[in-house]
């Protein structure tokens, strides 16, 4: 018999982040009250369930996201640093407060490649990185699963290259809100499922997200 093997992609609550920047890799960013809520909804998600292993970006907000379900499975969090956020020139700078600020000249080199892209780390490295993750999840958690607590854009990059679609996107189209679960379905090693739910969706409506991808998140427009 081959056995099924889940590998459940989750990403991080909503950050306290009060001037509405792109975090990027900055480490001190923390989960809101409300982030820590989604957080415990999420860990609701996985009650009963067969988890042999909680893995973690190394940043705060994934590993408080991480926690409640690590502590319900009586598991440790294993840091995997390949499932930290993706590397962004834009990092620290709030673009959503003056969308023309983009527009400045000292940026426009960025622009020269918006398939690779050229602001920041290439799509084909972010999903080689994920894709070592998951790797490594399916092989240490065989015929269990997995949960591994990461960032909208590593996440939706690699759901992209396995559904075949466009890794250039449109990030307003994401599908990745704050605490939601992307989940990899295998038998043996041959990926057969892709789902996606929204265990937070409850608080989803309350929540500031600097890049909400087409949830009902408000985007955050800092203070």
């Amino acid at each position: 018999m081959i056995d099924i093997t889940v590998v459940h992609l989750v990403r991080h609550g909503e950050v306290d982040n009060p001037t509405g920047q792109l975090y990027g890799r900055q480490r001190g960013f923390h989960l809101t009250q409300l982030g820590h809520d989604m957080a415990g909804e999420v860990a609701r998600f996985f009650e009963g369930r067969d988890v042999r292993n909680v893995y973690s970006s190394p940043l705060e907000r994934a590993v408080e996201t991480a926690t409640p379900t690590a502590l319900q499975a009586g598991l440790d969090i294993i840091e995997n640093p390949e499932l930290i956020e993706a590397g962004n020139k834009f990092e620290g700078i709030n673009v959503n407060k003056n969308r023309w600020i983009l527009a400045h000249p000292k940026f426009w080199s960025w622009y020269i490649n918006p398939f690779k892209p050229s602001w920041g780390e290439p799509y084909t490295e972010i999903v080689a990185r994920m894709s070592n993750a998951v790797r490594r999840a399916l092989h240490e958690s065989r015929g269990g699963e997995a949960v591994l607590v990461s960032h909208q854009l590593p996440i939706w990059t690699l759901r992209s290259f396995l559904e075949g679609k466009s890794l250039a996107h449109d990030p307003r189209k994401r599908q990745c809100a704050l605490c939601s679960v992307t989940s990899l379905t295998f038998q043996g090693n041959g990926l057969v499922a892709v789902d996606y739910a929204e265990p937070a969706c409850e608080l989803l409506a309350l929540a500031r997200d600097v890049t909400p991808g087409n949830s009902s998140a408000t985007t955050h427009m800092g203070e």
